[in-house]
């Protein structure tokens, strides 16, 4: 209460109103000052922060593929047999200064994963066998060097990793694979760049992709795994690359930045806490708050001491109209001060002498009204302030069927229907109160008590400059009218209800795209669950045919469309076959409607594409046929002449396939070929064809291959095939192949021929004892 009524003197408004101008003036200036200079400090930690994360990602990548490629030079001196490298191994290591140097620990294995050798040897893992450990797998698998997972090593349970490369004897044969591990918690590389800092709190982690700390400058952390609330070290685990703003485990925001290592697959993530890195803006707004202060204090009394001068006058020209009202005063108000004081009086005693003509001329206008409204063809009442009729014209009195004699000095809520008569009483007084119109639709008894008459009902204010003198109503009556809009609500609810259990989409547009009608089914296609009135249809979708995409111009230019096959995408990414019909409304007028009927064609499609795959492919491999593989043939035959490497014919013909079928059955046969078909998927390039060309016999066909390419392909396959081998009922059943390679040339006529010299080929492997690859060449250019 002592707020608001302090609010009430002028003085006190202008002096909050000055105040207010220099806070929200000050608080403007803070805020814009503020956000560009956040935004530059944020760019400069921002690039801070990715600077060292780079740096610290390129020199680990540096360190790490320096040691991997010293032990792979290391690896290729120990070219010798399995027991030469078995007796001279403590030898071997002892003389890797360099690696000693480089790790940790240096162990020589053997390619059974016996340790043969270590240095130093105070760790004592000679003689253990690690061929369980993931490193060792990979290395004896891939017969590459590998940077190994974090893991715990078998000396005190120590956390490190392993960089290996393999051992090969003068066969290239494997025989083992020497390792260089490096102790996460040690004194080595890692822990220089790890004990980085940035600022004072800010700090660095090593972690792998799998989501295992490998080293955590800041907690001290090593092989723990990752929180997974964070998305950012998420997203790192996935690939991502980047800086970004995000929270710690405290929930405070941190800037991070995350680099991807390319010699392992780990990743650099700095952080630095925003609330380090923003300071120094903290402390400047800070210090611009106090001057605010400052600022207020001493501008407040001083604009309340003018203020206040500068009011006085309206003071005494308050009292002045005070007088005059009262009739105390007979003369016009004067009073000196600012101009917009002089004018107020000016306009009251304006206002006075004008209010004594008003006064006059009000019977004249009463006079007039009156014979005006009686002739006018709709109701006129008019009320006093309370309510009460003074006058009603013929129209009204026809309404209700109630004499003007009847109802003069009667309430004119007494007509309305008890339901609706609070609701008009209410509006009837917001009326008067607000000196606006009110307008409803409410029910008036008549003389007739079992007959009641909808009226539009509009009521306004009577006004004089200084009090309401009551209210003038405007009744039309409306029963007729209603009844007929219930009976277009019932056609449209059923017509509704049609639409609505529709399968097909149906809605209507305007020639601007606007949506004025969609049923449900509509909504589902366009992805909006029916929310889609009044938005824009060819925004919300795109319809294709093959020949490219209808826009919102080519269904207003072109005819009326009845089963159209298109494909629709809604704004939500969902694809549908459609069957689309389109109809012109009202063509050409102003108010021009389309009516789109969505039918989903996915079944009848779905069916043809069945029925295409069909045709084309072998039912039990699911590789192609030999009529999509002649179709292929043919066309690749056609780019041979413009090619600058070959491409290849192979043909592959299984041996011994019928014993396999005679001893295990049709289904252990159909399982073989099943799995020959998927091996020879797996073995070639997504652009090359494999088929089915009957029974036991395959087809692949290598675009710009080349020959010797080819050839060491077939020898792989021919490999992998001998090594396949199915169990059941304790028998193993396998088969072996015999390919025949040739190159495709523009001397080809056709398929034909180079099938034939691809098919001699297969020949020739079996005269010569089966389980080969022979290459037939193409004839010469003529």
């Amino acid at each position: 209460m002592l707020i608001k009524r302090w609010f009430r003197s002028l003085v006190n408004r202008a002096v909050a109103l000055v105040v207010g101008g220099i806070i929200i003036s000050a608080l403007l200036v803070t805020v814009a000052g503020s956000q560009l200079s956040r935004s530059e400090l944020e760019q400069q930690a921002r690039n801070q922060v990715e600077t060292i994360a780079d740096l610290v990602a390129g020199e680990l990548d540096s360190k790490l593929a320096l040691r991997l490629e010293t032990l792979n030079h290391v690896a290729g001196s120990f070219t010798m047999s399995a027991q030469a490298l078995d007796s001279r191994a403590r030898l071997l290591v002892r003389r890797q200064i360099a690696l000693r140097h480089m790790f940790d620990g240096v162990y020589l294995m053997d390619e059974k994963g016996r340790v043969l050798a270590e240095s130093p040897e105070a760790f004592h893992q000679t003689g253990l066998d690690i061929s369980g450990r993931e490193y060792f797998k990979q290395v004896s698998s891939t017969l590459a060097p590998v940077i190994s997972e974090p893991y715990r090593s078998n000396y005190q349970d120590k956390p490190a990793i392993m960089l290996a490369a393999p051992v090969f004897d003068h066969h290239q044969h494997f025989i083992g694979m020497i390792g260089g591990a490096i102790l996460l918690d040690g004194d080595n590389f890692m822990a220089e760049f790890i004990n980085l800092k940035i600022g004072k709190t800010g700090n660095l982690r090593l972690i792998t992709r799998t989501g295992v700390t490998v080293a955590h400058g800041g907690r001290g952390e090593v092989m723990t795994p990752v929180r997974v609330a964070n998305p950012v070290l998420l997203d790192a685990m996935q690939g991502f690359e980047g800086t970004v703003q995000t929270s710690n485990r405290a929930g405070e925001p941190v800037i991070m930045s995350v680099q991807q290592l390319s010699q392992a697959p780990w990743f650099v993530a700095a952080a630095w806490p925003a609330r380090e890195a923003y300071a120094p803006i903290t402390r400047t707004i800070d210090a611009f708050i106090w001057m605010l202060l400052a600022a207020i204090l001493l501008i407040g009394p001083l604009a309340f001491w003018r203020f206040r001068r500068l009011m006085a006058p309206l003071r005494v020209l308050g009292d002045q109209i005070r007088e005059r009202h009262l009739g105390m005063r007979s003369e016009p108000v004067d009073v000196s001060g600012g101009t917009e004081i002089r004018q107020v009086a000016e306009i009251f005693n304006t206002v006075m002498d004008e209010r004594e003509e008003v006064l006059i001329s009000l019977a004249e206008r009463e006079a007039f009204f009156r014979s005006l409204t009686q002739s006018a063809p709709i109701g006129i009442v008019q009320t006093d302030v309370l309510g009460r009729i003074e006058f009603a014209n013929p129209a009204f009195e026809a309404i209700i069927g109630i004499p003007s004699e009847e109802l003069t000095q009667t309430y004119l809520a007494s007509r309305v229907q008890e339901a609706d008569r609070e609701t008009a009483v209410a509006g009837w007084k917001e009326a008067i109160r607000k000196e606006s119109i009110f307008r409803s639709r409410i029910r008036l008894a008549t003389r007739d008590s079992g007959r009641l008459v909808w009226a539009d009902v509009m009521t306004a204010a009577i006004q004089t400059p200084e009090k309401a003198l009551g209210t003038i109503t405007v009744v039309r009556d409306i029963s007729h009218e209603l009844e007929v809009e219930e009976a277009l609500r019932d056609e449209q609810q059923r017509a509704d209800t049609i639409l609505g259990v529709l399968q097909e989409g149906v809605l209507m547009v305007d020639t601007s795209g606007v949506i004025r009608y969609a049923n449900d089914a509509a909504g589902r296609f366009l992805g909006t669950e029916g929310e889609c009135i009044l938005r824009n249809f060819f925004q919300l979708i795109t319809i294709e045919t093959k020949d490219g995409a209808l826009t919102r111009e080519h269904f207003l230019a072109g005819e009326d469309l009845d089963n159209l096959y298109v494909t629709l995408r809604n704004h939500g990414g969902e694809c549908f076959d459609i069957d689309l019909t389109m109809l012109h409304i009202r063509r050409g007028r102003e108010d021009e409607r389309l009516v789109f009927v969505l039918r989903d064609d996915s079944d009848r499609r779905r069916e043809e594409e069945r029925l295409s795959w069909e045709a084309t492919h072998d039912s039990l491999t699911q590789l192609l046929n030999r009529r999509a593989f002649n179709a292929s043939l043919m066309q690749c035959l056609g780019d041979s002449a413009r090619q600058t490497v070959s491409s290849v014919l192979m043909l592959i013909d299984l041996d011994h396939f019928k014993p396999v079928n005679d001893a295990g059955g049709h289904l252990l046969g159909d399982d073989l070929l099943r799995r020959l078909a998927e091996l020879f998927r797996d073995s070639v390039r997504q652009s090359d064809t494999v088929a089915r060309l009957g029974g036991d016999e395959f087809g692949i066909i290598l675009p710009a291959c080349g020959l010797a390419r080819a050839e060491s392909l077939a020898e792989k396959i021919r490999a992998a095939v001998e090594a396949l081998r199915i169990e059941q009922d304790g028998r193993s059943f396998g088969v072996t192949t015999c390919i025949g390679l040739t190159e495709l040339s523009p001397e080809d006529k056709g398929p034909r021929e180079a099938m034939a010299r691809a098919d001699e080929g297969c020949y020739i492997a079996k005269s010569q004892g089966r389980n080969a690859v022979v290459v037939v060449p193409s004839p010469p250019a003529r």
